[in-house]
């Protein structure tokens, strides 16, 4: 391969299929990751078979994975008896009741679906529901996306965001000439290990600050610009996960300018927008902004979050290419790493996205649906910085309400973590990192009384 060429000739050669030994790189031993444990994705290949005994398992070598992070906090959740305890850690929207939400919009389009006897359970296509796949694409890229226009976008449907990243990720290992990816540190804890069986080698940029709570703009900036040219950077396009921090516009146009610079390859996690502002648009402004310049990028979307589709697995990866040619061969070799994997997506989910996405009144249901969910997890942003400031709680809180979308990088320690687990029946990962949409006014006194006493025993 011919490492000097130039970003915009990326997918114009034809690539051979360069598959590699997927764990024969981890990720840099150095780096440490908020929410990541990498000895999950090498315990099952650590230990080796050894003889066992007559009428023994084959099985009897394999050793216990450790608990997912994230999920395992559900796991200790669910064990515990007490009737204040509460769930901080799940990445899923709650009532103000506690229960989970299936959108009104949603049964609506399903209600379409089941009476529309002309539906059938046959497969869909390698690269899923046509219709899903040109609404998804022009959801996040603009419905007058000049990329769309000149047919330069390639959309699959995918399991979801972290099949969109997966599959991403391979097309890239087997067809793109810089197998490093970088991502920000920290990161969604699923990112360095999607990307590592995928093929890639990952590198992490600054991101956080944890003295200010904010964004380590200038670390990042630094890292980016040591980036070998032409490696791919993950970027979460809004409501950073887990920190809550985002760029500004403007500093979203500085990385901009300096990734194209560098010919490095942006490769977006959309996995809430309109769920982080309330706003379609406003959440999907720094992916337009780097398909406005005519450059090249990859975009993973979600509809977990968005539409509440949590359990149905929905998502799509976009592929923004220089010429339509391109993206039409671009297609053709994301189905030969598609149809192995999981041969084609499910289509109930699609469906459901579909209809909504092309029916007005459904689209406007939903956008009004969409914004009260965004405006109950910025509600309880506001409920907890009070409630912190009423009880003279140590410290600058403010960033609680500068953060935005799902999740709120609180700041806690481990010991912290730990003590509010202990005392309060309050379950975090241990980053110090909550999920908003978890609170409600009824329960938010309580986990501001647990931080006040954490913070003022441990400070």
């Amino acid at each position: 391969m011919n490492t000097n060429f130039q970003a915009q000739h990326l997918f114009n050669s034809s690539s051979t299929d360069r598959r590699l030994g997927v764990l024969a790189k981890h990720i840099d031993p150095t780096s440490s990751m908020a929410n990541t444990d990498h000895s999950s994705s090498t315990a099952i290949i650590s230990a080796s078979p050894t003889s066992h005994p007559a009428g023994g398992s084959v099985f009897s070598h394999v050793v216990q994975a450790p608990e997912d992070p994230i999920l395992g906090v559900t796991v200790a959740y669910n064990k515990d008896p007490s009737p204040v305890k509460l769930n901080l850690g799940v990445g899923a929207y709650r009532t103000e009741e506690g229960k989970p939400l299936v959108l009104n919009v949603v049964r609506h389009a399903e209600q379409q679906l089941v009476n529309d006897r002309s539906r059938v359970k046959e497969y869909l296509p390698i690269v899923g529901l046509a219709d899903f796949n040109k609404l998804s694409a022009k959801l996040i890229l603009g419905a007058d996306s000049p990329a769309i226009r000149e047919n330069r976008v390639t959309t699959v449907q995918c399991l979801s965001g972290t099949g969109s990243l997966r599959v991403g990720g391979e097309f890239l290992a087997r067809h793109y000439h810089e197998r490093s990816i970088y991502i920000p540190l920290p990161t969604w804890g699923n990112h360095p290990k999607v990307f590592t069986l995928a093929g890639l080698s990952v590198k992490t940029y600054r991101y956080y600050d944890p003295k200010t709570r904010g964004l380590d703009f200038q670390g990042l900036l630094e890292d980016l610009g040591s980036a070998p040219s032409g490696a791919v950077v993950l970027l979460h396009a809004c409501a950073h996960n887990p920190t809550g921090v985002d760029p500004t516009p403007q500093q979203w146009e500085q990385i901009r300018q300096l990734m194209r610079s560098k010919a490095l390859l942006p490769f977006f996690d959309s996995a809430y927008q309109g769920f982080a502002s309330g706003s379609l648009d406003t959440d999907a402004q720094s992916v337009r902004m780097f398909v406005a310049d005519g450059g090249e990028c990859l975009v993973a979307q979600s509809y977990a979050k968005n539409m509440g589709l949590y359990g149905e697995r929905v998502g799509a990866l976009s592929i923004v290419c220089r010429a339509a040619d391109v993206a039409s061969r671009v297609e053709s070799q994301l189905k030969l790493v598609i149809r192995p994997m999981y041969s084609n997506p499910p289509i109930h989910g699609a469906s459901i996205v579909a209809t909504i996405l092309k029916d007005r009144n459904l689209f406007h249901e939903w956008t009004i649906e969409l914004k009260a969910m965004a405006e109950r997890i910025i509600s309880m942003r506001k409920q907890l910085f009070d409630a912190l400031r009423t009880r003279g709680t140590p410290g600058d809180w403010s960033h609680i309400i500068k953060q935005i979308g799902m999740f709120t990088f609180t700041g806690l320690n481990k010991e912290q973590v730990a003590f509010m687990t202990k005392e309060y029946h309050i379950y975090m990962t241990s980053d110090g990192r909550i999920s908003m949409a978890g609170l409600s006014s009824r329960t938010v006194p309580h986990l501001a009384d647990a931080i006040h006493a954490a913070v003022t025993r441990f400070s």
